[in-house]
């Protein structure tokens, strides 16, 4: 693990994008607006950071050019809406369905939208800022613990939404929100330790933050910096808990660790940016590429039936495609098998054989 500048020049291109100005996203604060879908034949073109499946098996993405949403049983030229094409103009960044089946979605800097496709008014979408109490504007990460808490990772802090506490309309004027500052207690920290990557409940109802600072861990009470052999994990991108409780650790700096108990094990010493675990239990994820100095990131897989072994098997997907621009960002597997990712110029799908352009 090294201690090197914590902005790692690979991501300075994406930190300078979401660093210009918030322009008009359409939204006054603080009403709930009328459904207003788009179905288009389009699909992002730009940056796409984020995937999920929903509970109906439809591929939910969230990019600067909107959420959308992919349903699999439309026909061709119909299978993507653009949920919030008509809503706002902010730029997307991660997208939730939250145990109800409602859906959330965070911005670069225009805090966060509430979507309940299911009113019968219509009336589905309300918004939340730092007006209503959230942390920051800035939001990268949205997680749904075991208590159907809504936690948000942002500029500023780890903001936790809690639903026993809204009013009828969502908006309980802050009350719903309590903010967690990383760095609270700690005699040294690291300027970055509020700026919340990723945050992930564990088996044992402990919480992992992945800062562009250090990694924590929060038993409830107190936060702590998580270490090996006396040295710190900085700017993790993505933590995740894999089906047999171990934790990955996707770090920009210091690679792919997994965690198992008091076990610490490094998979990779590239800059990860994601780590994502499939049906199979396979790992993938998102890295530069290691071979003959390329400044490429590959879409890699890690062989499930190998990760005990000292040198798991491991595949590296790369393609002729020049418009990754160097960057792959989240992972998802979509219901057919096929995994779904995100780059600056849109959306990519392997199916295991071959990657297709989706922004074509």
């Amino acid at each position: 693990m090294t201690k090197s500048v914590h902005i790692c020049a690979l991501f300075m291109l994406i930190l300078s994008t979401l660093c210009e100005g918030q322009g008009q996203f359409g939204l006054p604060k603080g009403e709930i607006y009328e459904k207003q879908e788009l179905i288009t034949s389009n699909v992002p073109k730009t940056i796409t950071r984020n995937f999920i499946q929903d509970s109906k098996g439809n591929t939910w993405i969230a990019a600067f050019d909107g959420i959308f949403r992919y349903d699999p049983k439309r026909p061709v030229g119909q299978s993507f809406t653009n949920i919030t094409g008509n809503v706002s103009s902010a730029r997307f960044f991660a997208v939730l369905e939250d145990k109800k089946g409602n859906f959330w979605f965070s911005t670069t800097y225009s805090g966060v939208y509430y979507y309940d496709p299911s009113r019968a008014d219509g009336k589905t979408f309300q918004h939340f800022t730092t007006k209503d109490g959230l942390a920051s504007d800035q939001v990268l990460d949205i997680y749904e613990d075991k208590a159907g808490n809504i936690w948000f990772g942002t500029k500023a802090g780890a903001s936790r939404y809690d639903p026993a506490r809204q009013s009828d309309s969502l908006n309980a004027k802050g009350k719903s929100f309590t903010t967690y500052k990383m760095n609270e207690g700690l005699s040294r920290f690291d300027p970055y330790d509020n700026d919340v990557n990723s945050i992930v409940e564990d088996k044992t109802g402990k919480f992992w933050f992945g800062t562009r600072g250090n990694t924590f861990t929060f038993d409830g009470e107190k936060f702590k910096v998580v270490t090996h052999n006396g040295e710190s994990f900085l700017n993790v991108r993505k933590i995740i808990e894999d089906t047999k409780g171990n934790i990955w650790l996707a770090s920009a700096e210091d690679g792919l660790w997994r965690i198992d108990g008091n076990t610490f094990t490094n998979f990779s010493q590239q800059p990860t940016g994601y780590v994502y675990e499939d049906k199979m239990g396979n790992i993938w994820t998102s890295s530069k590429s290691p071979y003959n100095g390329s400044e490429k990131w590959a879409l890699s897989r890690f062989d499930a039936q190998t990760l005990s072994n000292q040198k798991p098997t491991v595949t590296d997907v790369m393609s002729e495609y020049e418009d990754y621009k160097n960057l792959i960002f989240g992972i998802s597997e979509a219901n057919d098998g096929s995994i779904w990712f995100g780059t600056l110029s849109g959306v990519y799908r392997y199916d295991g054989n071959a990657i297709t352009a989706l922004n074509k």
